[in-house]
Parts: C-alpha cells; structure tokens; sequence
C-alpha cells in the first residue's frame, strides 16, 4: 500500500507539472523574443516544482521525472520495482495532464511540447544532456543530507528554474521524459516523431549526474 501512495503521488505531481507548466508555456508562448512569457515558462516550472515538493515531497520524494528516478536508482536509494512504478507513473501523470490541458487551450497551442534545435538532433541531444545534468546533480547533492530538507524543494524549483531560462530558446527545455511525452503524443506529427530525443538525452543526461555525483561525495551518498 506504501508503494501505491508514492505512485499516485507522482501521478498527481507530474499530472500537475505538466497541466500548470507546460499550460502556461502554451498560453504565454516561449519565444525568447516575448521576454515576459519566456519568464513566466521559466518560473512556472520551477514554482510546480516547489508546490509539489511541500505537498507529495513527504510521501514519494517528488520525483515527478524519469530522470530523476533513474539517477535515485544508479544511486541506490531507491528499488528496481519502485523505479518502474513511479516512471509509470509519472507517464501516465503526463499523458492525463496534457489531455486536461488540450481540452483548455486546444491541440493547435501545442501543449508546450518540445522541439529539435534547428532540427539538428545532436545538438539537440547534447542540450538536453547537460540541462538534465546541471539539474539533477542539484537534485542529488542537496537531497543528500536530511539537514536539507527544509529547504530542499527550492533548491531544487529554482534549479529547474535556471536550466529553463538558458533552454528554453533551444529545445524547450524538457530535462524530463515524461514532461516530453504527455504533450508530444497528444500534438502528434513532428513533436511525436521526435520525442524520442527529449526521452534518451535525460536518461543520459541523470545517469552521468548520479554517476559523477557518486564520484565527487567518495561513495557517502546514503540518502534516500
């Protein structure tokens, strides 16, 4: 019963994030020529993020990312089932949020989905590798002692906040496969075709985070 509360904690957590977050990227545009939107894309995710970890923080962690459980289970303070348990999820989280966000602003706004860096996927990988590093070894670092907790969903909402306000000219800013694949399957054409790109690169992009992470605390990463 305790696992099945953390996934519907992350259901509601990435069911948010993408319902609030990508909403808004839909509604004020991310163009970083409209700097008032790009802004209010950047913040949106971040401030998700910190409503989220005060609220289901206490019952999965907050994850609400792939990226992040991935990097947790490299780390080990997670299990295998659990790891499976909350990217489903999360998933599903995302794909019910982008669907309520449809009905709200229409298929046509996009639904804040992702898109290739001048159609170039390498670029667009490597992007993406590094925004999900900078954000998920944060993740790692400051969730590392229980002293940080109080403070640990900001640390992180701003974070996230940061990454966005340098990607979101790029690509978007995914830093998180199901984010990605909520509003690209419901988009359809090329933001489907390409999500596979948003999925991989923060796989990628966590794993190295908890890999050099690991590296720099000498193996005393204990948290979990």
């Amino acid at each position: 019963m305790n696992s099945l509360k953390k996934y519907v904690a992350e259901f509601i957590g990435t069911f948010v994030l993408v319902l609030f977050a990508c909403g808004t990227a839909a509604v004020v545009g991310c163009s970083s020529e409209n700097g008032t939107g790009y802004l209010l894309t950047a913040l949106s995710f971040g401030l998700v993020i910190v409503a989220m970890a005060y609220s289901i923080g206490n019952v999965s962690g907050c994850h609400i990312n792939p990226a992040v459980s991935i990097a947790m289970l490299v780390s080990k303070r997670m299990s295998v089932t659990d790891f499976v348990g909350y990217v489903v999820a999360q998933f599903l989280g995302a794909i019910a949020g982008a669907a309520v966000l449809m009905g709200f602003v229409g298929r046509e706004s996009g639904l804040g989905a992702n898109a290739l860096f001048n159609d170039d996927i390498l670029r667009s990988l490597l992007i993406e590798i590094i925004l999900t590093f900078v954000f998920v070894i944060a993740v790692l670092g400051v969730t590392s002692k229980t002293e940080n907790s109080a403070v640990a969903g900001l640390v992180i909402g701003l974070t996230l906040t940061l990454v966005h306000i340098l990607g979101i000219s790029f690509t978007g800013t995914s830093v998180n496969p199901a984010r990605s694949f909520g509003p690209a399957l419901l988009v359809g054409g090329d933001a489907l075709a390409n999500v596979w790109v948003f999925i991989v690169a923060p796989l990628i992009g966590g794993v190295l985070a908890a890999l050099v992470y690991q590296f720099l605390s000498g193996g005393e990463d204990t948290a979990s």
